[in-house]
């Protein structure tokens, strides 16, 4: 019967219903991908624009990591990627000057997401304990709705 809701009769059950080794339905590289805000201001450094004067954003990041999937068929844990982001990014760059938290660099988009890119990966490799090549796929920083910078794993290796 079209759009009415079942219930259902019995709930599955492990080691009734499905075995441990069911969990895992295949042994393939998939991505996730998890957002996040933070809030921070900056200016930038020889360029005529408004961008020139002290301002802020809210900026979104888009964190997308791929890896073989573990015995439970998960990549990685979404609750992992939150304490990832936490650690690594809004630790570091939450309600702060970016001028005077990054390193010496005009704080672009373009030059955020490369250094958030390599923080990322370095704390990255401490989390694949279990050798499934977690690894970073891609990083969208949005500074506004509208305007984004993107880097993908590729661009990262081959430049």
């Amino acid at each position: 019967m079209s759009g009415q809701y079942k219930i259902p009769d019995k709930i599955q059950k492990i080691y009734e219903d499905i075995q441990p080794e069911q969990l895992r339905y295949h042994n393939k590289r998939v991505a996730v991908s998890k957002s996040f805000t933070f809030d921070s201001a900056h200016h930038l450094h020889l360029y005529e624009g408004k961008c020139k004067n002290l301002h802020g954003h809210t900026y979104k990041l888009d964190i997308t990591i791929s890896g073989k999937v573990d015995r439970l068929g998960m990549t990685i844990d979404f609750a992992d990627i939150k304490k990832l982001y936490q650690e690594v990014v809004k630790k570091q760059l939450d309600h702060q000057y970016l001028n005077e938290v990054l390193p010496p660099m005009n704080t672009t988009a373009e030059n955020m997401i490369v250094w958030i890119w390599e923080q990322l990966e370095a704390k990255l490799k401490e989390l694949d304990t279990d050798n499934r090549g977690l690894r970073l796929e891609e990083l969208t920083l949005y500074e506004t709705p509208t305007s984004r910078a993107t880097l993908k794993r590729e661009w990262m290796e081959h430049d």
